[in-house]
């Protein structure tokens, strides 16, 4: 049940931290969800950097890696949300902006993953 409560704690909280970034990021009336390409971005840096401290050093416990990988992480970032805009994208016949949010999703996700762990093996 513990677990279950530090996921909750981290859910709202990251889910609360992607609305306001999304406040603060509008689509800028370009119609790009730029806010949902970001939070995606920074989630990505922030559970490579986190997982990689916690695997590797002591510095975080198993149980705040839970509630900052799949609490936190979880509820800041949007795939799902991401693939809806994506429809709308194509939907409104925007492929061309739909194949750059995937491709920016999934590339500079793996990028911004790939830069955290090697942020955290830095910093140890």
């Amino acid at each position: 049940m513990k677990n279950v409560l530090l996921v909750g704690v981290g859910g709202f909280a990251g889910s609360v931290a992607r609305y306001l970034v999304a406040l603060a990021v509008p689509f800028s009336g370009t119609g790009f969800p730029y806010a949902t390409l970001a939070v995606n971005l920074f989630g990505s840096f922030l559970i490579g950097f986190i997982s990689e401290l916690a695997l590797s050093t002591t510095l975080i416990s198993p149980e705040t890696r839970l509630l900052l990988t799949t609490g936190f992480c979880g509820g800041f970032t949007t795939f799902s949300t991401a693939m809806y805009e994506t429809n709308g994208l194509l939907r409104d016949g925007q492929a061309l902006y739909a194949g750059l949010y995937v491709g920016g999703s999934l590339a500079g996700g793996l990028v911004c993953i790939v830069s955290g762990t090697l942020l955290a093996k830095l910093w140890q």
